[in-house]
């Protein structure tokens, strides 16, 4: 399965999460680098906690289930 799949596929488990809260988000891009471009959108989108929810929650867990995740950054 290609890197970019196996993200969308993670993102989704994710999502959900995200969307209970009122927010969600959008995969922008998905680099050879292993790279993971987001924009977090609705109730997330100017949370001033969406920094930690980027760092803490969705790149954590995408690293533990791709290990070629290197990063995740929003745009």
């Amino acid at each position: 399965m290609a890197l970019r799949e196996q993200v969308v596929e993670s993102l989704e488990k994710i999502r959900r999460a995200l969307q209970a809260d009122g927010g969600d988000l959008e995969l922008v891009d998905v680099t050879d680098s292993g790279t993971v471009k987001i924009r977090l959108t609705g109730a997330c989108g100017g949370c001033p906690m969406s920094q930690m929810t980027l760092k803490m929650g969705i790149e954590q867990r995408l690293k533990e289930e791709i290990p070629e995740v290197e990063m995740v950054e929003a745009v």
